[in-house]
């Protein structure tokens, strides 16, 4: 079986959800999935035993962060990605394209690809396709990205098609670059889907994406601060055109409501940052929704985070504990924090993929959102 290769297990009766598998060397991934993102190697403030411990199958690292530091050589001489950080499950690389994209003022694209400067040390490198094709090759994940631009929101109709034709010409030369020696024995190579809010530029990404054919399918470009109905919208009209047989990976999303109505819409992959980062800014995500342990209402609720959930953290700690270590800015309350939101997301999937096997998707998304807005 190839790697990143899909199997559809059973569809939703009541929309276009479905549950699957993502096959990698390393194991299966049950789908619907979120990943976490460990950007540097390491998912912010969880320690590997712990983050096993969530449940989570796959998580991410970035190969522009890794590139700068500590350097391909030093992962490659370790042997990889997962002997590097001891994650010995299945990761996916992205190619550094939307950081590159967020250097807006230090970096320089042409057809060639995009030169830019560390924001560590300000030295100048140049990315090419072939070149993130190379890194992600050495980092080692299990399933690897295009090199692409990200199109920035808003963007003009011309502006967007522009940036869109140009990542299907680096689609090209990536596939070219990463069929050159045996590594699609062990890796996957998956296309990224651009187009802005543009439904036509979206169907004709899709359609030249399918020619060129990947083994899974990302759609990239959202979640960049257009309107979540946008964002909608373009999934509507974009998904039902790839292939059923083909995953399809919704890049840098993951708010809990954005899971829900991501599946819904038929996507099978996640990842964001958010549950850590908002983690280490005192937000919590429960089942009766966001709060921000911080707040003084917090000082003497010796009650767990979120009563439906088992996370070490909700089992050993109140929130007045977590509530002080915040407010005496004790470094623990950074990886309790992240730790229950990477908990509560990876739950969450679960819950999903159980109510995709019973089918009943659409009555435990409604019971989700009563209870998670039932504080507004």
């Amino acid at each position: 079986m190839e790697c990143g290769s899909y199997r559809l297990i059973k569809k939703s009766s009541e929309c276009k959800a479905r549950l699957g598998e993502v096959y990698t060397t390393r194991g299966i991934v049950e789908t619907p999935i979120f990943m976490p993102v460990g950007t540097q190697g390491t998912v912010k403030g969880i320690a590997i035993e712990f983050l096993c411990g969530t449940g989570a199958q796959i998580i991410l690292a970035n190969s522009y962060h890794l590139y700068l530091r500590p350097g391909i050589n030093i992962i490659k001489k370790a042997g990889g990605i997962q002997k590097f950080n001891s994650w010995n499950k299945p990761m996916l690389t992205d190619s550094g394209g939307f950081q590159l994209f967020s250097l807006n003022d230090i970096r320089k694209i042409s057809e060639e690809g995009t030169e830019f400067r560390s924001h560590i040390d300000g030295s100048k490198h140049f990315f090419s396709p072939e070149k993130s094709m190379q890194i992600q090759k050495d980092i080692g994940a299990d399933v690897i990205m295009c090199f692409d631009e990200c199109t920035p929101y808003p963007a003009d109709y011309e502006c967007a098609k522009k940036s869109m034709e140009l990542s299907l010409r680096w689609a090209k030369r990536c596939k070219e670059e990463f069929y050159k020696d045996n590594s699609y024995e062990t890796q996957a190579l998956f296309g990224i889907i651009q187009g802005s809010t543009y439904n036509d530029l979206r169907a004709e990404s899709v359609q030249e994406m399918l020619n060129i054919d990947f083994t899974g399918y990302a759609i990239g470009g959202l979640s960049v601060g257009e309107p979540k109905e946008y964002m909608h919208e373009v999934l509507e009209n974009t998904l039902p055109i790839i292939p059923e047989n083909k995953a399809r990976y919704l890049m840098g999303v993951g708010m809990p409501e954005d899971l829900w109505e991501g599946v819904e819409r038929g996507i099978d992959m996640f990842d964001c940052v958010i549950p850590t980062r908002n983690g280490r800014n005192g937000q919590v995500f429960t089942s009766l929704g966001k709060i921000n342990i911080r707040n003084a209402e917090y000082r003497e609720d010796f009650s767990a985070l979120d009563p439906e959930c088992n996370c070490p953290v909700c089992v050993g700690y109140s929130k007045a504990y977590l509530n002080h270590l915040v407010r005496a800015q004790e470094t623990l309350y950074l990886s309790l924090l992240s730790l229950h939101n990477i908990h509560f997301m990876v739950n969450l999937m679960s819950k999903i993929r159980k109510s995709l096997e019973n089918d009943v998707f659409l009555r435990s998304k409604k019971e989700f959102f009563e209870k998670y807005y039932s504080k507004n």
